[in-house]
């Protein structure tokens, strides 16, 4: 893709109704996208069904959900619960009695990874059983689902699976390093991703963040069909992240995080979603603005691009309530004149020509730097010492604003969508937020 293509209008069509059917594939856990769309899809009455990735035993086989944990998790959905398990990735696979991936990796340390080669011919192996595995039950869910949605019924499937990275403790000392580490500390993310184990990851990240996306519209087609042959309509939908548009000296430019360890995975998953579009099947990919979530607090500097919104809550004319969420800012600060400082701080972090070298849509995802990590984390550790309470920051409440602006624009715009890939920016999400608060 040359460049973003952008929703510039809030959509204002809703073909989903009482009745219709809301598919939410991928387990709900705590604060995150997926939320505002399961808000959205309850407020219009929909029947909400959901998938559970399953759980671990102590031997690392993969299992159902318990009934506790079943009647919890539909709680928190708030509709039913397929319970076949739907662990993506192939990390924990492998052929009968052979090793899995994440057993290669166990011997790795700090020391060695670099240097450190794996058997491809059996990591294949391991990713084809992985695969297998996983379209094994999507079928199985597909002919649990097939007899919930009526005849005639929309159905609105919405993927939400995304990550990938094994469980081995070599690599959260040298997550540490890429995302968070600098001076000394700091790693340069080009040095995981031309090792074994930086390859590994990059794989076991297409699996589950993109190739499920696949499995999920594959899995799906006898539904799709008999759904649209008795006068229903189906729709799919995916997160992606690829940058975001912000404020930046007065004008919405894009920007994106570095470095975003995801990003081949996530433009896979756009390829998949022009793929299927281009077979009348519609599909959409839609990239977010950075939030702060449970998984992406590892990254350090994401929620550096959040601050901008407040600007552009004002410049799309958010009047009295826009004014109140920068009084609420405010007032998480130790000095009254902290948040005048930080949008100053967030101001100087764009200008600078670090930042400049790496607003390049073409060159995306890009390796991080020394220059980058000194930057950024540094900024980012100025920003939250200002904060009177470290666990009260001024990101909760912007990515909260972010998560309920996006759930209705999208939720809109899939009745009718206008591209495969399309870009929620600040100016949309802020007019969005304005429109239902002013």
């Amino acid at each position: 893709m040359k460049e973003p293509v952008s929703l510039r209008d809030i959509p204002q069509t809703n073909i989903f109704r009482k009745g219709d059917v809301f598919v939410l594939f991928g387990e709900l856990f705590g604060r995150g996208y997926a939320n505002g769309l399961v808000n959205e899809a309850r407020n219009a009455g929909m029947t909400i069904i959901g998938i559970t990735v399953g759980r671990r035993d102590e031997k690392n086989a993969l299992r159902p959900l318990t009934e506790e944990e079943l009647a919890a998790a539909e709680t928190n959905l708030g509709g039913r619960i397929i319970n076949v398990p739907l662990m993506a990735g192939f990390d924990l696979d492998a052929p009968a009695g052979e090793p899995t991936p994440t057993d290669l990796l166990a011997d790795m340390t700090l020391k060695s990874w670099q240097d450190d080669k794996l058997d491809w011919k059996h990591i294949e192996k391991c990713r084809e059983a992985g695969a297998r595995r996983f379209k094994d039950s999507v079928a199985k869910v597909m002919a649990e689902l097939d007899d919930m949605i009526a005849d005639g019924s929309n159905v609105f499937f919405a993927h939400t699976m995304a990550g990938g990275i094994p469980k081995v403790k070599v690599f959260l000392a040298i997550a540490n390093r890429i995302y968070k580490g600098r001076g000394e500390r700091f790693l340069s993310s080009r040095a995981l991703f031309d090792s074994d184990l930086g390859k590994l990851i990059l794989m076991n990240f297409d699996e589950v963040t993109a190739n499920t996306f696949q499995h999920l519209i594959d899995g799906s087609a006898a539904i799709r069909a008999r759904i649209e042959k008795t006068g229903g309509q189906v729709r799919y939908t995916a997160y992606g992240y690829h940058g975001t548009e912000i404020l930046i000296n007065g004008h919405y430019e894009w920007q994106t995080y570095t470095n975003y360890s995801q990003g081949p995975a996530k433009m896979r998953l756009e390829r998949i979603a022009e793929s299927a579009w281009l077979k009348g099947i519609k599909a959409t990919v839609y990239n977010c603005p950075e939030i702060r979530t449970n998984s992406s607090d590892i990254f350090v500097g994401v929620e550096l691009s959040l601050f901008p919104l407040l600007k552009a809550l004002k410049k799309e004319k958010g009047g009295a309530w826009a004014e109140a969420q920068w009084q609420a800012c405010r007032a998480l600060f130790q000095d009254e004149h902290a948040l005048d400082n930080l949008l100053q701080k967030i101001t100087d972090y764009n200008a600078s020509s670090v930042m400049k070298g790496f607003r390049n849509f073409a060159a995306w995802p890009m390796d991080n730097s020394a220059a980058l990590a000194d930057l950024m984390i540094g900024t980012s550790d100025e920003i939250t010492q200002m904060h009177k309470d470290w666990k009260a920051l001024v990101t909760d409440i912007l990515s909260s604003l972010v998560l309920e602006g996006t759930g209705p624009l999208i939720f809109h715009e899939t009745s009718n969508p206008s591209a495969p890939v399309l870009w929620l920016n600040h100016d949309i999400i802020a007019r969005q937020l304005n429109l239902m608060h002013g």
